[in-house]
């Protein structure tokens, strides 16, 4: 029984629930004020902030605009679709 098959599949499943929480974590920074938002962000950003402060290192704001974000979510996009493609195929249990 091989398990290397489990191993890319959980770790693909792993990083497109990060991607999730990345985006939410997105979205969410457009309603600071409010305190639903902000309970919801002070727990997504110890989880997401330190991949996302990767690229905002090399990254700056472009007009206000943090772009760094949309960089850091195509590198995890292209990361779970290369060990998707790397996954050697189950056949069977």
């Amino acid at each position: 029984m091989d398990i290397t098959p489990l191993i890319f599949q959980t770790l693909v499943q792993f990083l497109n629930i990060y991607l999730v929480l990345i985006f939410i974590r997105i979205l969410l920074s457009w309603f600071q004020t409010a305190e639903w938002a902000y309970n919801a962000m002070s727990f997504l950003s110890p989880i997401t902030d330190p991949y996302l402060n990767i690229f905002r290192s090399f990254i700056p704001p472009l007009g206000g605009l943090d772009i760094s974000a949309i960089v850091a979510i195509f590198a995890l996009q292209f990361l779970a679709r290369a060990l998707s493609s790397l996954a050697p195929v189950s056949t069977g249990f």
